[in-house]
């Protein structure tokens, strides 16, 4: 598989990454874990050298069972992320906690947990309001000296907290949330970051499943998704429906709707990388086929029309529809 370069952070990676927080009981519910070591050995095969994880997924599990995989795959071709944000307590609760101690300990206890010397690239899971941007900043750069990450930068931070850390630092990786049915960072976030080199490697781009054509708008959900308003009611039957109507555009390139959906994604210059969520080999066999599609300009547009019929797109001319 093709690679593309992460941003100044200079690792190459494939532009699809296996995502493992369906590892994580408290979203998805239990999982196979025969499944995702096949799966994770299956991406491999493929060319995708790029595995996302954190230590909240499952509270070290996803990190384990990643660990036990790459007993198998040869660490050297490969690139990891992982993320750190959260103290875990013994009965389960969390609070967030990006103090330079902590950090350490956590980066000390994924490394174990992943079984490597070095982490390739580690993100601040989240924006901690009490820990000072410098103090996070001297800290990382520590580890970095230490040989015991390459580079590291954020996730979940909006354009005026990456603006405000990269004050401090060399963030050079940014993993937002996108999908084309929920672009916003299109308006602020992307054009800062293809302006400043900052590679995006963004999450959910199939929307937590709803944009891979698997849903018609009946379905009932046991996981996370039971509370989440797109997948509820009458919303989400619109939603199924656009998704649907994609269809004959998916046939006429003879993809399904779902690697079409990830390959109009990867199309956007400011998204270096997509995320998939991955539970068996199937699905990383699919995904794996969308960076080989090339889509026209026009069927591109189409799409997103599909998506958000009632966006308001600026034609040449600057008027709005």
């Amino acid at each position: 598989m093709e690679r593309v370069t992460l941003g100044s952070s200079g690792l190459s990676v494939s532009p699809i990454a296996f995502g493992t927080w369906q590892l994580s009981p408290r979203f998805w519910g239990e999982q196979s874990r025969e499944d995702a070591l096949a799966a994770m050995k299956c991406a491999c095969d493929l060319g995708i050298n790029f595995f996302d994880t954190a230590d909240a997924y499952g509270d070290g599990y996803a990190e384990t069972v990643l660990g036990e995989a790459l007993r198998d795959l040869p660490r050297k071709e490969l690139v990891l992320c992982t993320k750190w944000f959260n103290h875990f307590n013994p009965d389960a609760s969390r609070y967030p906690d990006l103090s330079p101690q902590h950090l350490r300990e956590r980066c000390d206890a994924s490394l174990q947990r992943l079984g490597i010397e070095t982490i390739d690239l580690c993100l601040l899971h989240m924006f901690d309001p009490l820990t000072r941007l410098e103090e996070i900043a001297e800290t990382l750069t520590d580890l970095r000296h230490q040989g015991k990450i390459r580079a590291f930068g954020v996730s979940n931070h909006h354009v005026e907290q990456v603006r405000a850390q990269r004050k401090y630092a060399p963030y050079s990786v940014v993993q937002p949330a996108y999908s084309l049915i929920d672009p916003a960072i299109e308006t602020d976030l992307l054009p800062y970051c293809q302006a400043e080199n900052v590679g995006v490697m963004v999450y959910s781009p199939l929307h937590k499943g709803l944009l891979t054509g698997k849903y018609t708008g009946n379905e009932t959900f046991t996981d996370f998704r039971a509370n989440h308003p797109d997948f509820q009611g009458e919303r989400f039957r619109h939603l199924c429906e656009c998704v649907q109507n994609l269809r004959p555009m998916a046939e006429k390139y003879g993809v399904s709707i779902y690697q079409l959906v990830l390959a109009a994604t990867l199309m956007h210059p400011g998204i270096h990388v997509a995320i998939c969520g991955i539970k068996h080999p199937a699905q990383i066999r699919e995904a794996a086929q969308a960076p080989k599609l090339t889509l026209s300009r026009e069927d591109y547009f189409a799409i997103r029309k599909t998506l958000i019929p009632t966006a308001k797109i600026a034609d040449a001319s600057g008027s709005r529809k």
